[in-house]
């Protein structure tokens, strides 16, 4: 029996365990590119299922990932259990009819029409319970956009509706038009922007759910990657300024300090770096495609940290204090 505990995310009513699955590295990445190295479909099906007995029932997935792979794997798993589990998928890179990224964006509502009935071919559902808004078309006003996903509200195909990575200019007139549920974005000790820019005090101030991807640094805060040839050859994170050259070896020097906290308190430096982000009142999504790390994971969100523990972590990775660009140019 799982111990997580559940929280409202936004204010219409949608309610979720503090912390999700993160299912992007259960299948290939984008356009022939692994995103965490190779998966397996047998035990990404199992993690699926070991989540739901941990009381991870939310499970965050797009079209983008694949393209299109991840949401049929996820599917799979929904069947007979569909509605014990919470859905999030997301739109807005454009997917062509052949399955690939055209490398650009779309917002425009005869494509939000189009990928909601692609998403739900593949997920083998007829609703999704959350449908984000994956980055914003510059193209596209976030009023018809958002206007667009509204519509997918009424007719039942969509439950809540949420955006991703959006400054919080665009989240104020996206909610004017439509309450907004959930706003996802990257945020880990090794990422805190969100707290520079404003966007985590304006979700919070209109009472929007924060949903934190990425809480584990891609993987980096784990301590298990010591140098860039840890990495597969095929795996994306080698083309992140974040694990290049210099900038690796100094985002690892503070990983090592991590560990050294976390080994003082007889965890991971995983689990420590998870609680922490949890510690600041939002839901996180990390993402595995391993029964093992999935667990671990959850032992996390038991994981209870003082003031001064907090401060002592804050220290460590203030904000801005990691080196290279979150994305490679033009991503």
């Amino acid at each position: 029996m799982s111990t997580l505990k559940r929280v409202a995310l936004g204010s219409q009513g949608l309610q979720v365990p503090v912390e999700g699955l993160g299912c992007m590295g259960m299948t290939g990445g984008i356009n022939g590119m692994s995103v965490y190295g190779e998966a397996d479909e047998r035990e990404s099906l199992a993690t699926l299922h070991r989540a739901l007995e941990l009381g991870v029932d939310m499970l965050d997935t797009a079209d983008l990932y694949g393209p299109l792979h991840n949401e049929r794997l996820v599917g799979k798993a929904l069947a007979g259990k569909r509605a014990q589990y919470t859905v999030a998928t997301k739109f807005g890179f454009e997917i062509d009819d052949q399955g690939q990224w055209t490398g650009g964006y779309n917002g425009r509502p005869d494509y939000v029409r189009k990928a909601i009935e692609r998403s739900l071919r593949n997920l083998n559902t007829d609703y999704v319970d959350l449908y984000y808004l994956h980055r914003l078309d510059p193209n596209t006003p976030i009023e018809d956009t958002v206007g667009a996903m509204s519509r997918l509200v009424e007719e039942g195909k969509v439950r809540y509706l949420g955006l991703s990575e959006v400054p919080a200019d665009i989240l104020r007139r996206a909610h004017a038009v439509y309450p907004i549920s959930a706003l996802e974005t990257e945020y880990s000790l090794f990422d805190r922007r969100v707290e520079d820019d404003g966007i985590l005090r304006a979700s919070r101030e209109m009472g929007i759910g924060f949903v934190a991807y990425s809480p584990l640094g891609r993987g980096f805060l784990s301590g298990d990657i010591k140098t860039p040839d840890d990495f597969e050859a095929n795996d994306s994170r080698r083309f992140f300024p974040r694990y290049q050259g210099e900038n690796f070896y100094h985002n690892l020097a503070l990983v090592e300090k991590l560990n050294t906290q976390a080994r003082a308190k007889g965890v991971t430096a995983a689990q420590l770096a998870l609680a922490w982000v949890l510690a600041q009142d939002v839901v996180v999504i990390p993402g595995t495609k391993r029964r093992t790390y999935l667990e671990a994971n959850v032992a996390a969100a038991s994981l209870a940290l003082s003031a001064a523990e907090l401060a002592e972590l804050d220290a460590i990775m203030p904000v801005g204090s990691a080196a290279g660009a979150a994305y490679p140019e033009g991503f």
